[in-house]
């Protein structure tokens, strides 16, 4: 979901993956942050069994958080599944270069075939699925081993 947000008279375009996530990634104007929400439940559970919570106050300028394990989906250098599905048949193989706007994987959602076209041009370095896997939304399809000019269609 995106959001815009004003704080202090400056807006910020927010844009939320799941959340439902623990972690929470966000994305503020482009920079990813991981928040991790308080929940008022957990919290009396926690005053209960004699432990203190602690409170901080809204940052809204947190220091970005380094990510512990490399995520495909977010690091520019892979094509991703934009629905949930089953792949159905992969076009691509390590070591081929792609153009941007290409073809590449076609992934089946709702009874209906979605062809999946490469957002980048560059050579393939590692296909992630093959036919017949189930896909989720953002999951790493094809890893680029470099990437050229992109096209955002």
């Amino acid at each position: 979901m995106k959001y815009k947000i004003t704080v202090k008279n400056q807006t910020y375009e927010v844009e939320i993956e799941n959340i439902n996530a623990r972690p929470v990634i966000a994305f503020v104007d482009g920079d990813r942050f991981e928040v991790m929400p308080e929940n008022a439940d957990q919290a009396e559970t926690k005053k209960e069994a004699g432990r203190k919570t602690e409170s901080k106050p809204f940052n809204p300028h947190p220091a970005p958080a380094a990510a512990s394990s490399p995520n495909l989906a977010l690091s520019g250098n892979a094509q991703t599944a934009p629905l949930p599905g089953t792949v159905i048949e992969v076009f691509v193989k390590p070591g081929e270069k792609v153009e941007a706007g290409q073809v590449v994987v076609i992934i089946e959602a709702m009874k209906m075939k979605n062809n999946i076209r490469s957002v980048y041009s560059g050579t393939v370095s590692e296909v992630l699925v093959s036919a017949g896997q189930s896909v989720a939304h953002k999951q790493p399809l094809i890893k680029f081993a470099d990437v050229g000019e992109a096209a955002w269609m």
